[in-house]
C-alpha cells in the first residue's frame, strides 16, 4: 500500500482580511471542510480549512477574548454550525451568522466551557 502525502498550506490572516481571503478561496472553487478553535493561552487560534481536489488550504486567525469575528456564512452557508460552536463553547462573538442560535446551539453545564477565562476570571487549562 502506498501513502501519498498531500501538500497542505496554512496562512495566517488578519481579522480585517478574513472575509476577503475566504471570498478568494471560494472563488477558486474550494469547499469549506471545518472551522476549528483552540485556546493558545491569552488568545484563541481559529483555523478555517478548505479543500479542492484533495488539496487543503488553511487560514489561521488569532483573536483575543471578546474580539468580534465576522461570519463567513455569506460565503459558505453551512459555516453557521462551526460559528455557533465558536460562540457557545469558547465565548467568541461571531457577528452576522445566517442562523444564529444565540447561545443555545449546545447545551452545556457551564457557559462557554472552553473559554480562556471562566467563572469570573478563573484561568482555563489548554484543552
Amino acid at each position: 500500500m502506498t501513502t501519498v502525502k498531500e501538500e497542505q498550506t496554512t496562512t495566517s490572516v488578519a481579522l480585517g482580511d478574513l472575509i476577503r481571503e475566504v471570498e478568494g478561496i471560494h472563488a477558486d472553487g474550494y469547499r469549506l471542510v471545518q472551522i476549528g478553535c483552540t485556546n493558545i493561552g491569552e488568545a484563541y487560534e481559529i483555523n478555517y480549512s478548505f479543500d479542492k481536489g484533495y488539496r487543503f488550504r488553511n487560514l489561521r486567525l488569532t483573536v483575543e477574548p471578546e474580539i468580534e469575528v465576522p461570519s463567513i456564512t455569506g460565503i459558505y452557508w453551512g459555516a453557521f454550525v462551526y460559528e455557533n460552536e465558536l460562540h457557545d463553547l469558547f465565548g467568541i462573538p461571531v457577528t452576522g451568522i445566517n442562523i444564529d442560535f444565540k447561545g443555545t446551539f449546545f447545551k452545556t453545564a457551564e457557559k462557554f466551557p472552553l473559554s480562556i477565562t471562566r467563572k469570573g476570571g478563573d484561568r482555563c487549562q489548554n484543552v
